[in-house]
């Protein structure tokens, strides 16, 4: 904070210092002790010194007008304009989600708090700034959501605001934009599940997600093997497993969703769900797309749920099948997130890491690497080659390949 606070003195002229004051998540992370990625500010400045200091103007679709620049050591700087610091001040404050997001800091030091926000901070509580919270930006009921994955506990009173109206009509005028900036957080905290699980029990988000709120109702699959019963739980007992190995959002997001083709099951063919891996190849780019995710989500989720499976069918699969999932895998790029969906949503079963890690290295050696002769390739009818590499790449993974290094015995001998 200090090296934030010396740089905005350089940043804006002195004469201006005593109108600035940190705000929002900027304070909160400082009072946790946390690295903060952005700098928010209130200021009572006028238009032409926010330009001479390199700022532009910017109108959101769904918040008030900004100021915003960007700097590569610090991030985005954003400022909220003030008509002053007292009573402008004050409304800012109470206008803002939670208490927590609430309070204000000087340059020289000190902590504007009207709202109490450092006890609330103190004890993990996430309570509303007003009873208009919710009201004023109905995409905030996602961030309390995402801040409870993170460790945060909503107050009675923040439930009760959640709880008091049905939040269909006012939450289909928020951009589905929004909502998944708040997911894909939410995806990296401490308890992801949690934010799905918090969006059950609001009743909140139907609109952008109905795929969660189908889950409930349907099994995951024959009680032998699911004794977790439903499809909601075993999304959840999948994403928990995967969360403790990796921090990456896009790994837990394909955990979650990665049986999204049981979805699409006849009830009448109940508990199974035959054919659910390819299935789920077109519901995931379906939702994804609807989410407006990037492109990598989509392709991502959708080779997760077709080729999950087979990882979890391993030792019953030929060696083409298996080098042809471990090609499409590193093709769609899933080749460590496939491994550990996998893992988690069969983790009694007696599939090697080693195994995988042998059939992905050879999948990716080029003919050379293979030994293959270039010019008896070249000489083969063109419709012949590809199974000929294939049976090349068989042999060495049932052989010819150092199980360590995935390079040629005959490379590693020389």
């Amino acid at each position: 904070m200090n090296t934030t606070i010396a740089f905005l003195k350089e940043l804006f002229p002195p004469s201006s210092h005593e109108r600035i004051l940190l705000v929002g998540g900027s304070v909160r992370d400082h009072l946790l002790g946390r690295e903060g990625t952005d700098i928010d500010l209130a200021a009572c400045l006028d238009e032409a010194e926010l330009v001479a200091c390199g700022f532009r103007r910017v109108v959101p679709q769904s918040t008030t007008p900004i100021w915003f620049r960007h700097v590569q050591a610090f991030g985005a700087i954003e400022v909220t304009l003030l008509a002053d610091l007292g009573n402008a001040l004050a409304q800012d404050l109470a206008r803002r989600d939670f208490t927590v997001n609430a309070m204000a800091m000087p340059l020289d030091g000190g902590i504007i708090d009207p709202l109490h926000g450092r006890r609330d901070l103190e004890e993990r509580r996430l309570a509303a700034c007003s009873s208009y919270s919710f009201r004023d930006d109905p995409l905030r009921i996602f961030r309390a959501f995402r801040f409870e994955a993170d460790g945060w506990r909503m107050t009675p009173g923040c439930e009760a605001l959640i709880r008091e109206q049905d939040w269909r009509q006012p939450l289909s005028l928020v951009p589905v934009e929004r909502y998944s900036r708040e997911m894909l957080k939410a995806l990296e905290a401490e308890d992801p599940e949690r934010f799905f699980t918090r969006m059950l029990q609001f009743d909140a988000g139907g609109g952008y997600l109905p795929e969660l709120f189908a889950m409930p109702a349907i099994p995951a699959g024959p009680l032998q093997h699911h004794p977790e019963g439903d499809l909601f739980s075993h999304a959840v007992q999948v994403l928990q497993r995967v969360a403790e190995r990796t921090d990456n959002p896009l790994a837990r997001f394909c955990a979650f969703f990665h049986d999204i083709g049981k979805l699409s099951t006849d009830p009448a063919l109940y508990p199974k769900h035959h054919g659910h891996d390819d299935a789920g190849f077109d519901m995931a780019r379906s939702l994804c797309e609807r989410l407006r995710l990037p492109s990598g989500y989509r392709a991502a989720l959708a080779w997760t749920s077709r080729l999950h499976g087979m990882l979890n069918r391993w030792g019953e699969l030929r060696d083409s099948t298996r080098l042809k999932t471990a090609q499409q895998a590193l093709k769609a790029e899933i080749g460590e997130i496939l491994l550990q969906v996998s893992q988690a949503d069969k983790p009694d079963g007696m599939f090697e890491r080693e195994e995988w890690d042998r059939a992905v290295r050879v999948a990716a050696m080029t003919t050379t690497e293979l030994g293959i002769d270039i010019a008896r390739l070249e000489g083969m009818a063109p419709e012949n080659r590809p199974d000929f590499i294939l049976q090349k790449r068989i042999d060495m993974l049932r052989g010819g390949c150092d199980g360590k290094t995935g390079r040629p015995r005959k490379l590693e001998e020389a």
